[in-house]
């Protein structure tokens, strides 16, 4: 958004007055809250934000839980599915944010560098026999960064060629050379080579199975040595005598403190991604996402800058690749298919580009409703009705020829899983109409690190915002 487009927005205008110490009243009780969230540290509004809308979502998954019957440990486990979706999203979501929300490149290849980063770290750690697919044997602490690094270099050598190109050309080229990863994983030629003395490959469409990192990871924290042969760990004793306690089942133990670290990770990122935006490099990314050529006309090697943040966000999206699948133990060509760069863009979109806290925010409503939310009502109509299934439309619509809608709407409920796809599209449209800018793109953001509002005479000019209007 431009400062223009700020200044003609009635609703900034008005919580900027409000918070700015002038003494004008808010003109609606809507206003004053936005004042006095204003007021407060960005940071502390940032985390409100976050918390409120997982307990949101965490409330929801709760109650469609105990609808469906299930206990303590059922919810636990619904819950931290959830939250695994959602935090492997966000990370994600982040890197996108960096490329498009930021610096304005239109990256649409994010599942293939996602996919550079799981078989990085597949082809190193998979075992040297007694597998279909062999690999180097490595371990993981090997694997993880190395798989990194791949993803990032492989970002390198598609942003060079294409830095040049328009916005719409350099979209084309990112989801080109996606396509090109995955067929190239997928090829019969590379499933199976001789390298480094060794057997090795991509295993083609059997894919590879590698040690689980579901396993690996909380077995460090929960046992000695990592192995429960030699006894639980002084935090694992806590931790398994509480889940004892609660009925929660060991494997769900393990996923949550795996989701734990995946977590703790999206939180690394999202605070390197805000003071990176807060400082001279991230007021550069959104000089060229607003105007590249006034960029460089000032001095600044926006080639450059451009190179770094690309590679830098396909690292991130390396990373997410390696924990959503370290959680299966195995990868393979059709996890990463174009329709999960769709999904990531649609959380994007739904918090807000450019924004890093509504990165995360879209991140977790769309995995803990959009995506999640579906099935489970599915499952409690099921439940709690015995509606009719008809096997095709066709059926349920002659059935209301005879005033009878229940078959209609048993296919209904039978066909929610697959009619999510039509709320993602439905969702998009009511965002473009009444939210374009997302939940919560596009907002306010001072030009210096400092808080200039305190030294501003109350009746001088306006000299706070720096023009840049987003996160």
């Amino acid at each position: 958004m431009t400062v223009d487009e700020t200044d003609a927005d009635p609703d900034a205008d008005a919580d900027r007055t409000a918070a700015d110490g002038s003494g004008a009243a808010p003109a609606s009780p809507l206003e004053g809250a936005a004042a006095v969230t204003e007021s407060r540290p960005r940071w502390q509004v940032d985390l409100g934000y976050i918390v409120l809308t997982t307990i949101g979502i965490y409330a929801l998954i709760t109650a469609l839980g105990l609808l469906t019957g299930l206990g303590f440990g059922g919810v636990f486990r619904q819950l931290q599915t959830v939250t695994f979706l959602a935090a492997a999203y966000a990370l994600v979501v982040l890197a996108l944010n960096l490329h498009w929300g930021y610096t304005g490149l239109f990256n649409i290849g994010v599942a293939g560098f996602m996919a550079v980063g799981a078989y990085g770290m597949a082809i190193l750690t998979a075992p040297t026999e007694g597998t279909t697919t062999p690999g180097l044997g490595l371990p993981m602490w090997v694997g993880i960064p190395v798989g990194v690094a791949l993803a990032g270099l492989v970002g390198l050598i598609v942003v060079l060629p294409a830095l040049r190109i328009r916005a719409d050309y350099f979209a084309i080229v990112t989801l080109a050379f996606a396509e090109v990863i995955r067929l190239t994983i997928n090829s019969g030629a590379l499933a199976d080579v001789d390298a480094f003395g060794r057997q090795l490959g991509t295993g083609g469409g059997r894919g590879i199975n590698f040690p689980l990192l579901e396993h690996a990871i909380p077995r460090w924290v929960l046992y000695e040595g990592g192995d429960p042969a030699q006894g639980a760990t002084f935090v694992g004793v806590q931790v398994l005598t509480v889940t004892n306690r609660l009925g929660i089942e060991r494997t769900v133990v393990e996923s949550a403190i795996y989701t734990s670290v995946l977590v703790g990770l999206v939180a690394i990122v999202f605070v390197l991604s805000v003071r990176t935006a807060n400082s001279p490099f991230g007021r550069l990314l959104k000089g060229i996402r607003e105007d590249e050529l006034a960029t460089k006309s000032l001095g600044k090697n926006t080639d450059l800058v451009k190179i770094k943040v690309f590679v830098l966000g396909c690292a991130i999206m390396g990373l997410a690749g390696i924990f959503w699948q370290g959680r299966n133990g195995y990868v393979d060509p059709d996890a990463f298919l174009p329709i999960i760069t769709f999904y990531i863009f649609i959380a994007l979109i739904i918090g807000g580009s450019g924004s890093n806290t509504g990165s995360v925010v879209g991140a977790l409503v769309f995995a803990g409703v959009l995506f999640e939310g579906p099935p489970y009502v599915q499952r409690i109509i099921n439940q709690v009705i015995d509606l009719p299934r008809p096997t095709t439309i066709y059926d349920a619509v002659v059935a209301l020829g005879s005033f009878d809608p229940l078959p209609l709407v048993g296919y209904t409920v039978g066909q929610l899983a697959n009619l999510r796809f039509v709320l993602f599209g439905v969702i998009l449209i009511l965002l473009m109409i009444y939210r374009p800018d997302g939940l919560l793109g596009h907002r306010d953001e001072p030009a210096s690190p400092l808080d200039l509002r305190a030294e501003r005479p109350t009746d001088g000019p306006s000299s706070v915002d720096g023009g840049d209007d987003d996160e």
